[in-house]
């Protein structure tokens, strides 16, 4: 079971608003490599939900075009995998059904080769033990291992990841990005990442992208060249993870002083 790994993401001078007098993307641009990780960082109200649902269709710019492999997005793609900030996991189905569920619907393949699938890649994320247990059974982290898996399931070749671990407590949002680095190195989908935790963009992409206060966009583009494999304790170990974390603050801090006079380290709140 592989996953394509020839997914381009090119987003070509794109614009968009709400309103007229509320711009939040002008003649916006960037890329994603085949296999690339892109995470996305910003302050209050720089548009980094609204370019997700941009990427994944559900809006469509006013201006400019959004492709992969040259072919423009659509809704529902099978080359699309979305993970969001909490599980949605149906909570009458077992682990098991919830990552088939989108195989059962799609009707891929028969029901024997759909649970054989569904194992595959609970196993993937760890959670062979937990097949029959429904959500209320699990633990936080274990259900968005489950809603991870559901997403993989799938095999789409664009993953596009919604703060997908904001809610779990320090210690399992660290296993999880270690565990989403051993997914992705095995599976190679390309990623475009948002979050609001420096050290969690640091510590996972190939190149973080910071986006300024709507509508300014790209403001700084900053390549990871930090080694693979990562672990937590020996990359956050390293010099270069500290100044990449300090610069890129430094970046934030900079694209946010247009609307903000005073900005929290490392966590930065979405209002698009």
């Amino acid at each position: 079971m592989t996953v394509a790994r020839n997914a381009h993401l090119t987003v070509e001078k794109i614009g968009f608003s709400y309103q007229e007098e509320h711009t939040v993307f002008n003649d916006f641009s960037f890329e994603a490599r085949p296999g690339e990780f892109i995470a996305l960082l910003g302050p209050s109200g720089c548009g980094k939900s609204t370019l997700l649902n941009l990427l994944s269709g559900f809006l469509q710019p006013k201006t400019g075009k959004i492709t992969l492999n040259g072919k423009s997005l659509q809704p529902e793609s099978p080359e699309l995998g979305y993970v969001f900030q909490s599980p949605q996991l149906f909570p009458w189905l077992s682990a098991l059904d919830n990552v088939r569920f989108g195989l059962r619907m799609g009707e891929r393949g028969s029901t024997t080769e759909q649970l054989e699938k569904a194992r595959h890649y609970l196993d993937m994320v760890g959670l062979a033990h937990a097949e029959s247990k429904l959500p209320h059974e699990l633990s936080g982290g274990m259900q968005q291992r489950v809603s991870l898996a559901r997403t993989l399931a799938m095999e789409p070749s664009l993953l596009l990841m919604d703060e997908p671990f904001a809610a779990l407590d320090a210690i399992s949002r660290q296993l999880m990005n270690e565990e989403l680095l051993r997914l992705w190195s095995t599976l190679g989908q390309t990623v475009v990442f948002i979050t609001h935790d420096i050290d969690e963009a640091v510590f996972l992409a190939d190149r973080v992208l910071v986006l300024g206060t709507a509508p300014a966009g790209l403001q700084h583009e900053l390549p990871i060249a930090l080694p693979r494999p990562r672990t937590q304790i020996e990359t956050r170990r390293l010099p270069l993870f500290h100044e990449y974390s300090t610069s890129l603050l430094d970046k934030i801090s900079t694209a946010a002083r247009p609307v903000a006079s005073f900005i929290p380290h490392f966590i930065f709140e979405s209002t698009l």
